[in-house]
C-alpha cells in the first residue's frame, strides 16, 4: 500500500500555486506537427532522465528501466529515486523551475491535483488508438484523466484484498476454501476465531492511519454502495446507506474484541506486519503482503479473496500505486510517450511484470503463465476488475490526513459511543468545506 504519504499539505498547495504562476507567464509553445507514431524504441538518442518516488515498488521499477536499457542502448534511462515525502514538492517546484526530468512515476492519488494546474502534459493524441489502454488499469485510468484528456499511464498498481489464514479457519471448524463473501460473514467467521484464544484475533483495523483504512475499509463502503469522497465543488461526500453499514461492522467488531487492543495506535508504520505474524485470522491488504507474509511466516497456509460488502457476493478494491507522466517542461516528450507503451506492450506485462510476480497493469495480461503457477498473485489481481481509486484534487486535506475528517470519523466509529448518524454528518460537513476550497 502506498497511499499514505505524510507530505505537508500546504506546502505542496504553495508549490503548485507558484507553478501555475509561473507557467502561466510562459510564452505559448510554437505549433508543431504531429507526433510521430509511437513505438516501444528509441524516438531520439541521448540519455533519459526520470524520476520516481522512493517505497517498495523499487525492485520492479529497476527491472523495467533495465528492461527499456537492454532493449534502448542509445536513449537508456537515468532514473533517480526522490524520498516518498518529498516528491510532490519537488515536481511541482521542478516545474516552476523548468529543471524537470523527461518523465516521472507519480503516486497515482495526487495526478487529478497536476492535471487541473496544468502540470502535466496532455498525451491524449498521441495515444488514442492504442489498444492496450482498453484493458488498462480502470483506477489508474481514471485519475490520468482531467476534462476528457488523458495526462499518463499505469506503472504499476497496488490492490487491496481480503487476506485471511487458512490454519485459524482449519483450527476454528470454518471451510479453509470458503472466504467470507459478506460484512455477516466476515463477523462471523471472526468471531469464532477470536474464540480460539492465546492472543488470536479474528479481523485487524488499523486505528490511527488513514491511507491504511482508504485502502482496506474504504472498499468495504464502495462494496455496499456507498461513495466517499468529493470529487469537487458542491459534491456529496459519503452518500449512501453502506457507510453507516461500514461503520456499525466496524466498530461491533471492536467491541466483540476480534481486533487486536494494539491496532489502536497503528500509523500504518507495522501495518504490512501484521498479517504474517500469524495471530490475525482476516485482514484487507495489499498485494504486497504475499511475499511478506511468506517471508515471516513461511509455514503459514493463507489465501486471498475480494473485500466484501454488505450484500453477499459483493466486493470492491482500492487501486493505488503509480503513474508515468511527463512533467510540462520536458524536453523528450516522445521518448516519454514510447516509454509508456513499452511498459504496456504485451513483451513487458507477462515478461517483467508477471515474471518478478508483481501485478500486471493490463486486466488482459494476468492470465500468463507465471500467474497460474502462483495461484495467490491470480487471486489478488482479481481486484483489478472491481477496484477503483479516490479522484479529487484535495484527496490529501478529505482522505489522508493524520488530522483529517476521514480518519477523525473512523476514530470516532471504532472507539467511541457517538451517533453514528452524528459522526457522518460531522464528517460530511469538513469534507465538503474542503472541496469547496479547491
Amino acid at each position: 500500500m502506498r497511499t499514505h504519504p505524510r507530505w505537508p499539505a500546504r506546502v505542496a498547495a504553495t508549490a503548485l500555486l507558484v507553478a501555475a504562476a509561473a507557467c502561466s507567464q510562459e510564452e505559448p509553445p510554437p505549433a508543431a506537427g504531429p507526433a510521430p507514431a509511437a513505438t516501444t524504441t528509441c524516438a531520439s538518442k541521448g540519455a533519459l532522465t526520470m524520476w520516481e518516488r522512493s517505497g517498495g515498488n523499487k525492485q520492479m521499477v529497476d527491472m523495467l528501466v533495465a528492461a527499456w536499457n537492454t532493449k534502448n542502448p542509445d536513449c537508456k534511462i537515468n532514473l533517480t529515486y526522490i524520498p516518498h515525502t518529498e516528491m510532490v514538492g519537488k515536481i511541482a517546484q521542478g516545474v516552476a523551475s523548468g529543471e524537470v526530468p523527461d518523465l516521472m512515476g507519480m503516486d497515482l492519488i495526487y495526478a487529478p491535483q497536476f492535471e487541473k494546474e496544468q502540470q502535466l502534459v496532455d498525451i491524449t493524441d498521441q495515444v488514442k488508438d492504442w489498444p492496450e489502454l482498453k484493458a488498462a488499469s480502470k483506477g489508474h485510468m481514471a485519475v490520468a484523466t482531467y476534462q476528457n484528456r488523458l495526462f499518463g499511464v499505469p506503472l504499476y498498481a497496488d490492490v487491496s484484498a481480503l487476506f485471511y489464514n487458512k490454519d485459524l479457519f482449519t483450527r476454528a471448524g470454518l471451510d479453509p476454501d470458503k472466504p467470507p463473501t459478506s460484512l455477516a460473514e466476515l463477523r462471523s467467521y471472526a468471531d469464532k476465531i477470536t474464540a480460539l484464544g492465546g492472543g488470536v484475533k479474528g479481523y485487524y483495523l488499523p486505528g490511527n492511519c488513514a491511507g491504511c483504512n482508504i485502502f482496506t475499509v474504504g472498499p468495504l463502503m464502495w462494496a455496499s454502495g456507498a461513495t466517499i469522497e468529493a470529487a469537487g465543488p458542491g459534491d456529496e461526500p459519503l452518500v449512501g446507506d453502506g457507510v453507516k453499514q461500514v461503520l456499525q461492522f466496524t466498530r461491533d467488531m471492536v467491541e466483540a474484541g476480534n481486533v487486536p487492543e494494539g491496532s489502536r495506535t497503528e500509523n500504518g508504520e507495522t501495518f504490512h506486519l501484521q498479517f504474517g505474524s500469524g495471530k490475525v485470522g482476516m485482514m484487507g491488504t495489499g498485494n504486497f503482503n504475499i511475499t511478506l507474509a511468506r517471508q515471516q511466516n513461511p509455514e503459514m497456509k493463507f489465501g486471498i479473496a475480494l473485500l466484501p460488502g454488505a450484500t453477499p457476493n459483493s466486493s470492491a478494491s482500492f487501486i493505488g500505486g503509480d503513474l508515468v507522466v511527463v512533467p510540462k517542461g520536458s524536453k523528450r516528450v516522445n521518448d516519454a510517450v514510447n516509454v509508456m507503451k513499452f511498459l504496456l506492450s504485451d513483451e513487458v506485462q507477462v515478461e517483467v511484470y508477471a515474471k518478478a510476480l508483481n501485478l500486471t497493469t493490463r486486466t488482459d495480461m494476468v492470465e500468463n503463465k507465471y500467474f497460474q503457477a502462483e495461484p495467490l498473485v491470480r487471486d489478488v489481481a482479481k481486484a483489478l476488475t472491481v477496484g477503483r481509486t479516490p479522484y479529487t484534487v484535495t484527496f490529501f486535506e478529505q482522505i489522508n490526513s493524520p488530522q483529517g475528517p476521514w480518519l477523525k470519523m473512523l476514530q470516532r466509529a471504532y472507539y467511541d459511543a457517538d451517533d453514528l448518524d452524528t459522526v457522518i454528518a460531522d464528517a460530511q460537513k469538513e469534507m465538503k468545506a474542503i472541496a469547496g476550497r479547491s
